[in-house]
This record gives structure tokens, C-alpha cells and sequence, in this order.
């Protein structure tokens, strides 16, 4: 993050985290948007999910994607973290490993912009019994 020069500047900061978290806690439909979850467990943070979760959010913004951004807890896959899990309106969760700036790009760009799987994906081991 880089360092604040002036008023104008941290005002500017404010209100742009401000709109984010207005987005996220005044949206009325929020099933209608892409869900991005974090897995912000202890083994996460330190493998870099802090550091994935800020960079897409950066690049969420850039594409004009209307995103909601939450930290999760343990989702159990501590060997591949960090790892986020995407719900594109329509569409079942699908959850990627070993998530860095790149495939971060990668996910935003080619599966929630052009519907197209990239590679990471976690696959779901059990079944939903109903």
C-alpha cells in the first residue's frame, strides 16, 4: 500500500473503502452479484490471502465488476491455500487453490468475465444429501 501524501489523499481513500463497504452491506440483492470468499484461517493469511484478497479487489474495481468481497474462515483445504471461493450468479461455488496475484487475474478475467474453467479448481469431494 503506498504511503499517504496529504488530506486530499487519505479523504480520497476513505471514500472509495467507504462505496466498497456500502456495496457490500446495502446491496438488495446480493445473490445477483459475484460472491468472493476468502479463506482468511491463520494458514491463509500466511500464505498470502490478505495480499490476493486486496489485489482482486484492486482488479475487481479496474473491470467494472460489481464483486462482494468476504473473509471466510478455514474452508479445509490448508494445502492449497490461499484459496477463494467464486458463486457467479446462476452457477454452483467453485472453489480455487493455490491463488496468487496472476491466477487471481486469470479467475476475474476468463471464468467470472468469459464463463471459461482455468485451472485450480479444488474439486467438491462429497455429496449433498437431501
Amino acid at each position: 500500500m503506498a504511503k499517504v501524501k496529504s488530506l486530499a489523499e487519505l479523504k480520497a481513500m476513505k471514500e472509495k473503502l467507504q462505496s466498497n463497504i456500502d456495496l457490500r452491506e446495502k446491496s438488495d440483492n446480493p445473490e445477483a452479484m459475484i460472491q468472493i470468499k476468502v479463506a482468511m484461517a491463520t494458514c491463509g493469511i500466511a500464505s498470502g490471502a490478505k495480499q490476493v484478497m486486496e489485489h482482486m479487489m484492486e482488479k475487481a474495481e479496474e473491470l467494472k465488476l460489481s464483486v462482494v468481497f468476504t473473509q471466510t474462515g478455514c474452508m479445509g483445504y490448508c494445502h492449497a491455500e490461499p484459496t477463494i471461493e467464486v458463486k457467479v450468479p446462476g452457477k454452483d461455488p467453485i472453489v480455487f487453490g493455490h491463488v496468487d496475484n496472476k491466477k487471481a487475474d486469470e479467475i476475474l478475467e476468463k471464468y467470472v468475465i468469459n464463463n471459461e474453467l482455468v485451472d485450480g479448481i479444488i474439486p467438491v469431494n462429497y455429496e449433498i444429501i437431501g
